[in-house]
């Protein structure tokens, strides 16, 4: 009874493992051939962009245009040390990793739900920002947009930045 049972189980693991082998085997491939990680940073881009389409996005020069204006609550999305820093001049920060509805009510107190908010992160291929601009429309924020060049293309441009004192 117990060969039998094991038999079985045999047969049901090896038959896991040639439908795992099957299904999985374009992965498979390029963890072999070692373009695993390009192949899911492809895909994490493609992702992006759909998600990003329903989002406003800002070049550099009208985030800054934005920021003169005075009028736009520029929120940073990357974590608190990196924030303490250095940040866009008068920027929040809300990083997507603690981002909750808890949070965001503290951190956007008396921030009405169609004031312009724009949202960044580190760089380019940061997706903090389109995490936390995302979840600013589920709450109701109608004016929402993301910040695409990141922190670094601010900095380097030289325009306005601060640090947490």
């Amino acid at each position: 009874m117990i060969k039998h049972d094991l038999t079985w189980a045999a047969g049901l693991v090896l038959l896991g493992l040639a439908l795992g082998l099957v299904t999985q085997w374009g992965v498979i491939q390029h963890g072999l051939q070692g373009t695993l990680e390009l192949q899911i940073a492809a895909v994490e881009k493609e992702e992006a962009a759909r998600r990003l389409a329903a989002i406003r996005t800002y070049t550099l020069d009208q985030a800054l245009a934005r920021h003169q204006e005075g009028r736009t609550l520029f929120i940073d999305a990357r974590e608190p040390d990196e924030f303490r820093e250095l940040h866009i001049e008068r920027a929040l920060n809300i990083p997507a990793s603690q981002i909750s509805a808890k949070f965001v009510a503290a951190a956007l107190a008396g921030v009405a739900l169609d004031h312009p908010i724009v949202v960044y992160c580190g760089s380019v291929d940061c997706h903090a920002s389109l995490r936390v601009a995302e979840f600013l429309q589920k709450l109701g924020y109608t004016q929402v947009g993301v910040y695409e060049g990141g922190f670094r293309a601010w900095d380097e441009a030289g325009y306005p930045v601060d640090i947490v004192r």
